[in-house]
């Protein structure tokens, strides 16, 4: 029966947007965001994780999809889908890139993946948050991400 359900869970899963841009430097990816959380008044999410992570894509699609969500986010936060992904076999480069990721962002990679990282107009880590507590099922609950979000925004932290 397992292996009868695994064509649609391979369809689903590939059918979900990748979002990670894996050529671009993560660290100058944070600056920017950071400068125009500061221009906007709002705060940085970084969504750390990658192509290569269901739950990443799964979490964006989410976000993306649900009205509510979408509106705190954009409202708040500047939204970035932060590349960590410390393979050796894609070269030093790569382990460097994901090593100063991970040393900016106060080592998320432990929770596991998606991780966020909340970040101040300062680029000041505020908020590490693991993306386990706001999962429901196969997916994500809105009630645990809508908490999670309006406890982070900066009206929220700056009271």
């Amino acid at each position: 029966m397992l292996l009868a359900t695994m064509p649609m869970l391979l369809c689903a899963q590939t059918a979900l947007k990748r979002v990670y841009n894996e050529s671009i430097d993560p660290i100058e990816q944070i600056d920017s965001a950071v400068a125009k959380a500061k221009a906007e008044g709002k705060f940085v999410m970084c969504q750390v994780g990658g192509n290569w992570c269901p739950w990443c894509l799964r979490f964006a699609d989410f976000v993306t999809n649900n009205s509510t969500i979408s509106k705190v986010t954009n409202d708040n936060f500047v939204y970035i889908h932060v590349n960590y992904k410390p393979s050796r076999s894609e070269g030093e480069e790569q382990v460097r890139r994901a090593a100063a990721v991970a040393e900016r962002l106060n080592h998320p990679e432990r929770f596991g993946f998606p991780v966020f990282v909340v970040l101040d107009q300062n680029a000041n880590v505020i908020h590490i948050q693991d993306s386990s507590f706001l999962e429901q099922g196969q997916g994500y609950d809105p009630e645990r991400v809508l908490r999670f979000m309006s406890n982070w925004t900066p009206s929220a932290v700056n009271r």
